[in-house]
C-alpha cells in the first residue's frame, strides 16, 4: 500500500470518527428527553413557569382576574336602583322584584364550586373565556325577560357564570407571584368582591332614573365586553395545564392521577362540598370565621337593599342621589386596601425578614391577626353610628361617612380571615375552609336582602342598625380570641396535623 492510500485511509477513519462522536446515538437522544421533567420545571428559571414572567406581564395577567370579579360584582347590585321600575314594568310586590338580585347572589355562591374543579381539569383560562361569554349571553336574557320568572332565572346562571373572577381569581394571582411578592396584588384583588358592590348602585342608580331597570343590565353588558376583550389574549397560568400542553408538544405523556370517572366525582365531592362542611362544623377557626364573615357580607348585601329606604324617607332623596350615598362604602374599600399593603410592608414583610435571617421559619399565622383586630373595633361603631345619624336634623354626609367606617372594617377583617385560614391550615386544607366561607357569605348575602327593609321599616333605622351593631359586637372578640389561642387551636386540629 502506498504512503497516499494510508493517509487515505487515516483521513476516513478520522472523519468517520469524528461523525459517530458528533452524531448522538438512539440512547443518548433517549436520554435527553427523558432528562425534560413532564411534571416539573426544566429547573428555577423555566420561562413558562409564570412566576419567571416579566413583571409586566404579571401585572397584564393580575388586572384581567381583578376586572372580572369586579364586574361580576358590580352586576350584583347594579340593577338594585331599578326596583321599583321592576315592580311597575312586570306587575311584582316589592319583595318579589329583590328576586333578581337575590338569586344573582345565590349563583356566586354556587358558581366556585363548579369553576375551581374545572379550572384545575382544564386550566384556567379555559374557565374565564367560557364562563365570561355565558355570563354575556344570560345577561342579555335577563334583559329581554318580559316575567319575573324569566328574569330571575337567568340572573341566577349569570351570577353562576360570572363567578370564576371570584373563585379562581385568587388562584390565578398565587400561580404568577411568589410568597414574598403576593401581598400588594392579592390586597388589591380582595378588595375589588368589596368594591363591585358599592359602584353598581352609583351607576345604576343614575341608568335606572333616566332609562329604566333594562338599561341596567345592558350598561353591565358594556363593562363585560370591556373585561373579556383582554380575557382573550390572556395565557394560561395554572402549572399542571401549562405542562400538559407542553409535554403534548415533546411528545411525551403528561401523568394521570389515576383516578377512574366514579373516583373523580367521589373526589370532586369531597374536595368542593364534603370537607368545607365537614370542616364548618368541627374546626373552631373555619367555623366562627366563616360565621364572622358571612354575617359582615349579609349585613353589606342587605344594606343595597337597605340604604335606598334610609335616605328616601329620611331625607327625600331620587334614585341619582341613593346611588351616590355608596361612594362612602367605596371610600372605605379603598382605605382599608391602603391600610393592608402598608401593612404587609412595614409589619408583616419586615418581621418575616427577621425570621427567615435568625433561621426561623415564616412568622406564625396570628401575625395575620392585627389587621382584623383594628377592623373589628370599626365595625360595631359604623353600625350604631349609622343608625342614629340617620335621622331628622342630621347632615345626611354624617351617616355617609359612617358607611365608609363600615367597608373599611369588612375588608380588612376578611383579609385577615383570609390570611389567617390559608396560613393556619395551609394551602390544600384552607381552600376547603374558605370553600365553607363562600358559601356562607354569600348564602347570607341572599338571605339578608329579603327582611332588612321589613327591619328596618319596624323596628326604625336606629334600632334595626343597633340590632346588627349588637351582633358585630358579641363577634368582635373573634380575631382576638385566635390571636390567643391560636397555637392550642393548632396542635389539637386533626387536618392541621393531616
Amino acid at each position: 500500500m502506498s504512503s497516499h492510500d494510508e493517509e487515505k485511509e487515516v483521513g476516513t477513519s478520522q472523519a468517520q470518527s469524528n461523525r459517530t462522536s458528533i452524531a448522538p446515538s438512539t440512547s443518548d437522544v433517549l436520554q435527553s428527553k427523558s432528562e425534560k421533567k413532564v411534571d416539573d420545571w426544566d429547573g428555577a428559571e423555566d420561562a413558562d413557569n409564570p412566576q419567571n414572567w416579566p413583571r409586566s406581564k404579571k401585572i397584564w395577567h393580575t388586572a384581567i382576574p381583578s376586572i372580572i370579579a369586579f364586574i361580576c360584582t358590580l352586576g350584583s347590585s347594579i340593577i338594585t336602583p331599578g326596583r321599583d321600575s321592576i315592580m311597575q314594568d312586570l306587575g311584582v310586590s316589592a319583595e318579589v322584584a329583590l328576586l333578581p338580585y337575590v338569586l344573582y347572589v345565590a349563583g356566586l355562591a354556587f358558581g366556585p364550586m363548579i369553576a375551581a374543579p374545572c379550572s384545575e381539569t382544564f386550566g384556567r383560562r379555559a374557565v374565564y373565556l367560557t364562563g365570561m361569554p355565558l355570563f354575556a349571553v344570560f345577561n342579555l336574557g335577563a334583559g329581554f325577560s318580559n316575567n319575573i320568572a324569566a328574569l330571575t332565572i337567568t340572573r341566577f346562571f349569570a351570577g353562576v357564570f360570572g363567578s370564576p373572577g371570584l373563585s379562581i381569581g385568587g388562584a390565578t394571582l398565587t400561580d404568577m407571584w411568589s410568597a414574598q411578592e403576593r401581598a400588594t396584588p392579592m390586597s388589591l384583588f380582595v378588595t375589588v368582591p368589596f368594591l363591585g358592590p358599592a359602584i353598581g348602585p352609583l351607576v345604576g342608580g343614575f341608568v335606572a332614573e333616566k332609562k329604566g331597570w333594562r338599561w341596567t343590565i345592558w350598561t353591565l353588558l358594556f363593562f363585560t365586553v370591556v373585561g373579556l376583550t383582554p380575557a382573550m389574549f390572556m395565557k394560561e397560568t395554572y402549572k399542571a395545564a401549562i405542562l400538559k400542553r407542553r409535554a403534548k408538544k415533546r411528545g411525551l405523556t403528561y401523568p394521570t392521577s389515576g383516578r377512574t370517572p366514579r373516583q373523580q366525582a367521589l373526589f370532586f365531592v369531597r374536595s368542593t362540598l364534603t370537607r368545607p362542611v365537614h370542616m364548618f362544623c368541627v374546626e373552631p377557626v373555619a367555623c366562627l370565621f366563616a360565621l364572622y364573615v358571612g354575617i359582615n357580607f349579609g349585613m353589606l348585601y342587605g344594606f343595597f337593599a337597605a340604604f335606598p329606604y334610609v335616605f328616601q324617607t329620611i331625607y327625600g332623596f331620587n334614585l341619582g342621589q341613593i346611588g351616590l350615598t355608596f361612594i362612602g362604602l367605596a371610600v372605605g374599600t379603598l382605605v382599608a386596601c391602603g391600610l393592608i399593603i402598608i401593612f404587609a410592608r412595614l409589619v408583616y414583610r419586615p418581621k418575616a425578614a427577621a425570621r427567615k435571617k435568625a433561621g426561623q421559619g415564616p412568622p406564625p399565622p396570628e401575625s395575620r391577626l392585627h389587621i382584623g383586630m383594628v377592623g373589628s373595633t370599626l365595625l360595631p361603631v359604623s353600625l350604631f353610628w349609622f343608625g342614629w345619624s340617620a335621622q331628622d336634623g342630621v347632615h345626611w354626609m354624617c351617616p355617609i361617612v359612617a358607611e365608609a367606617f363600615f367597608a373599611c372594617g369588612n375588608v380588612m377583617v376578611f383579609m385577615a380571615a383570609l390570611s389567617y385560614v390559608m396560613d393556619f391550615y395551609g394551602p390544600s386544607v384552607g381552600a376547603s375552609a374558605m370553600g365553607a366561607n363562600t358559601l356562607l357569605r354569600y348564602g347570607l348575602g341572599c338571605v339578608f336582602p329579603l327582611f332588612i327593609v321589613q327591619m328596618y321599616s319596624g323596628l326604625g333605622i336606629g334600632w334595626a342598625s343597633s340590632l346588627f351593631g349588637f351582633v358585630s359586637l358579641a363577634l368582635t372578640p373573634i380575631p382576638w380570641v385566635f390571636y390567643l389561642y391560636g397555637p392550642r387551636l393548632r396542635a389539637r386540629s386533626k387536618y392541621v396535623k393531616s
